[in-house]
C-alpha cells in the first residue's frame, strides 16, 4: 500500500489499494481544523456553524475533517485514511464520521484496528478492560467502493483540548 502524509493540524496517512498502479498516488489528502461556534445570522437567528480555529484552551472541543480526493484518472479501491488522535486531543466517544466508510479504533499506536466496542486495554489495576474514548490512539476509515476520478470522500471526528 502506498502512503501520503499530510503534515497539518493532524498527520493523516492515506493507503490506496492495489487497484492502482505503483506510481504516485492520485489521491489527495487534507486536514482541516473548526470549533464549532453559535453565531447570529443576518436574520438574528442562532445557527451553529463549523469556523476556523484561532485559539483553543484546555477544554474546547474542535472537528478534524480529512478530505481526499480522487485526482487520477481511473477510479481508485482500497482508499484507507488514518489518523492519530493528536496527544493533547481526548476523542469525543461517537464522533467519528464518514459517509460510505468502516471506521475502526486502535489502542496501541495504530499497529492494530478493531471496532470501538471489541478493544480492550490494560487498567490501573493490571486487568484488561473494556477500551474507552480517551484509550484510543487512532481512527481508521476504509471507503467502501471505489472513488470515482474527480470524486471527494471526508471523514470527520471531534476532539478535546486537555
Amino acid at each position: 500500500m502506498k502512503y501520503l502524509n499530510s503534515v497539518t493540524a493532524a498527520f493523516a496517512a492515506l493507503a490506496i489499494g492495489a487497484a492502482l498502479p505503483a506510481q504516485a498516488s492520485p489521491i489527495s489528502l487534507q486536514t482541516v481544523v473548526h470549533k464549532e461556534e453559535v453565531v447570529l445570522t443576518p436574520s438574528g437567528e442562532r445557527e451553529t456553524r463549523l469556523l476556523p480555529v484561532t485559539t483553543a484552551v484546555p477544554g474546547d472541543q474542535v472537528v478534524y475533517t480529512l478530505t481526499f480526493e480522487n485526482e487520477g484518472q481511473q477510479p481508485a479501491s482500497g482508499v484507507t485514511v488514518v489518523d492519530p488522535i493528536p496527544a493533547q486531543m481526548r476523542y469525543v466517544d461517537g464522533s467519528a464520521f464518514g459517509p460510505g466508510t468502516e471506521i475502526t479504533f486502535s489502542v496501541d499506536g495504530g499497529e492494530s484496528f478493531s471496532a470501538a466496542d471489541e478493544l480492550s486495554v490494560q487498567g490501573a489495576n493490571g486487568a484488561l478492560r473494556a477500551a474507552r474514548a480517551e484509550d484510543f490512539t487512532h481512527i481508521r476509515w476504509v471507503f467502501r467502493g471505489e472513488l470515482p476520478p474527480g470524486s471527494k470522500g471526508f471523514a470527520r471526528f471531534s476532539a478535546v483540548l486537555d
